[in-house]
């Protein structure tokens, strides 16, 4: 969570979730470097799983942001400025098969990585420095 001058990112994780990264960069490639409103519109007609699972991590990244400006997300235009989707571990178990044989069944999980960041500067800085401005005036 960086925060610049007028620009702020705010970042949201999700470790081990029970997808494979393929299945998940799928739907993450849908919704990289797009508004934030936008975004939630096309995750939630989304008809896979990976959808659910962005939905709550963006709405978390939104919440993370609101916590770190204190102000609304609507008044700045948010925009997801970088979504990445990393393997994780497998979990490895095997299933019975046909004449005594057995077959390995791998369990693959993901790491997605979600940061959104305003596209409009943050009026709190700039009401800041005007209040800078007026004190030097008076001194």
């Amino acid at each position: 969570m960086e925060q610049n001058q007028e620009f702020v990112t705010a970042v949201a994780k999700i470790k081990s979730c029970q997808m494979s990264a393929r299945k998940m960069r799928l739907v993450a490639d849908i919704i990289r470097g797009v508004e934030v409103e936008k975004a939630l519109g096309i995750l939630k007609y989304t008809k896979k799983e990976a959808a659910l699972w962005l939905e709550k991590l963006l709405t978390s990244a939104i919440a993370n942001w609101n916590v770190l400006t204190e102000e609304e997300a609507d008044d700045y235009q948010l925009v997801i400025s970088s979504i990445r989707v990393d393997q994780g571990a497998q979990l490895k178990r095997f299933r019975p098969a046909p004449h005594g044989r057995a077959h390995r069944i791998r369990k693959h999980f993901c790491h997605v990585t979600l940061e959104i960041s305003n596209t409009k500067p943050l009026e709190i800085y700039e009401d800041a420095e005007q209040e800078v401005e007026e004190l030097e005036e008076t001194e």
